[in-house]
């Protein structure tokens, strides 16, 4: 129930959600767009329009003089269902600063999205956009059968079964002891999900070839099409390739061999060998294997014909997974969605990846430490692009660079409950004191580029102010 106290609770939101959005609609509001943003909120699973409440943080009720009269109410409850064919509930509230209007919106059903006039509509910052043919595919097969339930293999022995997986290292893998007879490493596997027992034998599922398949061509084509590859390039573009290594183990099983194999093909950090005087790979291990199992887990398993590709150049390594991400790329680093929740599930019992979310702090930490540019994460048409920098110097790095490990310093120090400062990103850059007015230059700049704000101390002085990121 909506009442008063939830609306307080609603004015204190550090930034709108999917489920919550504010408009002033001081004296009316456009009927079209009410219609456009009751779609999204469905096709985001359902939410809030406050009308009467600016949307710009310090939040404060303005009240809202639209569809004032319960006729006129009524009249825009029946229109939501003509044009939209679903109910929307509405709320008055009367607060001290003004009438405000709440519009609940229902969760779109599963498996089919809501469109104004032919558009499939969501929300991307202030503004309404079409539904991306990535997201939409998502929405589709929800009502589809569970990639990971479809069978790999039907009417399998059980010494297929054994033949097929790798079963040794799964037992190794969840640190258990390998049992003393054949039955009991079906009964677990079974237990597990990863094989289904039938009349004519048993039915290998795609998420047991996926994680422990010793060889995936061994099951389909379409299977072994989801094997990761490697790609090295001579230089720093793709014209020349020194080698293309195509994977073909399950993931579960292949993943420190493939973790190894692209650390050990990266350059030599020669900056921090000097400082330790042993040598030093270009991109330390542990964001390796955070990225790459990242990309492993959230990508996309309904477009065919793609996997996840790890690319080495000269200066950068490139980890490029099919499919778009759940959330924005800014958001990184504090926030977790799993794609496929049975996978990251797996695989963090197996001792792969954690499914709290750190991974990406980790590869931030690990980029400071090794003083190379911050990491860049981008969205293309159909997939998510992580990229390492090689080492660069301070002098070397562009503006975009700077903010860049700026903004992600700053998220870094606020999940460690730190504050960033003057004093922190010097260090993060590895710079003297004297770089002080060029640090602060750096903090104004991304401060303007709306990704971080002052903490709210008091202080006007720019090399004792600490900063927090935008979302916090």
């Amino acid at each position: 129930m909506i009442t008063l106290q939830t609306l307080e609770r609603w004015l204190t939101t550090p930034a709108e959600t999917e489920q919550l959005e504010f408009k002033e609609a001081k004296q009316q509001y456009d009927t079209i767009k009410l219609l456009k943003y009751c779609v999204a909120l469905a096709n985001e699973g359902g939410g809030y329009l406050v009308l009467g409440v600016s949307d710009k943080a310090p939040r404060k009720v303005v009240g809202t003089q639209a569809f004032t009269t319960t006729a006129e109410l009524n009249k825009i409850k029946a229109y939501i269902v003509e044009k939209l064919h679903f109910r929307v509930e509405v709320v008055e509230i009367e607060h001290a600063d003004g009438r405000v209007l709440v519009f609940e919106v229902p969760a779109r059903p599963l498996g089919h999205p809501v469109a104004y006039e032919g558009a499939y509509l969501m929300r991307a910052g202030e503004d309404l956009v079409p539904m991306t043919p990535d997201k939409l595919k998502r929405i589709f097969a929800e009502s589809q059968p569970d990639w990971f339930t479809q069978i790999a293999k039907t009417n399998a022995s059980a010494e297929e079964v054994i033949a097929l997986l790798d079963t040794q290292m799964f037992f190794d893998l969840l640190k258990l002891p390998y049992p003393t007879n054949r039955d009991a490493v079906l009964d677990k596997l079974k237990g597990e999900g990863l094989i289904i027992t039938k009349a004519a034998g048993w039915q290998i599922t795609n998420l047991a070839a996926i994680l422990l398949a010793k060889k995936l061509d061994a099951f389909s084509t379409s299977l072994a099409r989801k094997a990761p590859r490697v790609v090295i390039y001579d230089g720093k573009n793709k014209l020349k390739t020194r080698e293309d290594k195509p994977g073909n183990r399950g993931y579960a099983v292949g993943f420190e061999s493939l973790v190894d194999f692209v650390h050990s093909a990266a350059p030599q950090n020669k900056f921090i060998e000097q400082a330790v005087r042993e040598e030093v790979k270009m991109f330390p291990k542990q964001a390796l294997r955070e990225l790459i199992a990242n990309a492993l887990i959230h990508q996309d398993f309904s477009t065919s014909g793609s996997a996840v590709m790890i690319e080495m150049f000269d200066d950068r390594v490139e980890i490029l997974n099919p499919g778009l991400p759940p959330i924005s790329v800014d958001r990184f680093i504090d926030e977790y969605r799993s794609c496929n929740e049975k996978l990251a599930e797996l695989m963090r019992r197996l001792g792969i990846c954690e499914e709290k979310g750190s991974g990406v702090d980790k590869v931030v930490s690990a980029a400071e430490v090794y003083q190379l540019p911050a990491p860049a994460f981008r969205v293309g048409e159909m997939r998510t692009i992580a990229i390492l920098f090689a080492h660069q110097d301070f002098a070397s790095m562009s503006k975009d660079d700077r903010i860049r490990a700026c903004y992600q310093h700053c998220c870094l120090q606020y999940v460690s409950n730190e504050r960033m400062s003057n004093q922190t990103l010097r260090e993060r850059f590895g710079v003297a004191e004297s770089k002080a007015a060029t640090i602060s230059l750096i903090m104004g700049a991304t401060k303007e580029a709306g990704l971080i704000k002052d903490d709210g101390a008091e202080t006007k002085s720019t090399r004792y102010a600490r900063y927090l990121p935008f979302w916090a």
